[in-house]
């Protein structure tokens, strides 16, 4: 049997457009945010989707009941796809981080091989929690349909794993828009990739450097 994912990240936040990490810290979805949402519920509103995944992380438990409208699927919370752990960084914009901590923020965002968390989590981590989430619901819901809710690096460090795509090569497009669908097929030990990032969904797509 078939299992399908259907994978996105959250909608806009406050922060994502003041560009301030996030990380395990929260920040409320924008109007933007939460017509990307609606959007998104009505492109797979004739899906037959039986279980919502979501990090506990309000931005995307909200995403989640958004996308979920009127339809009564559980949506079940698991701190496995929750953002990366940015430690000090979080609440901070990039400026500020680049001034206090330059090396590091370079290699978080072009080398994150040699990224090393000022009280956080490394992408290694990230990709191993996150692995591990999803080899135990596809085997815990095989030939069902799940929406899984999640981040930026968390639905990175997914695809990482699905692709077998090194760390020096993270962030290669595509770039992962708010509410942008994922959907990867997986029977066995076989994982397709069928869609990566589609946001013709939404109509303002402008790319906001942010996680």
């Amino acid at each position: 049997m078939t299992t399908t994912l259907f994978i996105t990240r959250h909608g806009q936040t406050v922060w994502n457009t003041e560009k301030r990490m996030q990380g395990w810290k929260d920040s409320h979805l924008t109007e933007d945010g939460i017509n990307q949402a609606i959007s998104l519920g009505k492109r797979i509103e004739k899906i037959d989707i039986d279980y919502i995944y979501t990090s506990p992380t309000g931005r995307a438990y909200n995403t989640a009941e958004i996308v979920r409208g009127k339809r009564n699927i559980p949506i079940i919370v698991d701190n496995r796809i929750r953002e990366i752990n940015m430690g000090k960084w979080e609440g901070m914009t990039q400026i500020e981080i680049d001034n206090l901590y330059k090396e590091e923020f370079f290699n978080f965002w072009n080398a994150p091989q040699l990224y090393e968390p000022v009280g956080g989590e490394s992408f290694i981590q990230v990709r191993e929690r996150v692995s591990n989430f999803i080899e135990e619901i596809t085997k815990k819901h095989e030939g069902k349909n799940i929406l899984i809710v999640t981040h930026t690096i968390a639905l990175k460090s997914i695809m990482s794993y699905i692709q077998h795509t090194p760390l020096e090569r993270f962030w290669a497009p595509p770039y992962i828009h708010p509410t942008s669908l994922t959907v990867v097929k997986i029977q066995n030990e076989n994982k397709e990739v069928i869609m990566y990032a589609d946001a013709s969904h939404i109509e303002d797509t402008k790319e906001i450097k942010a996680v």
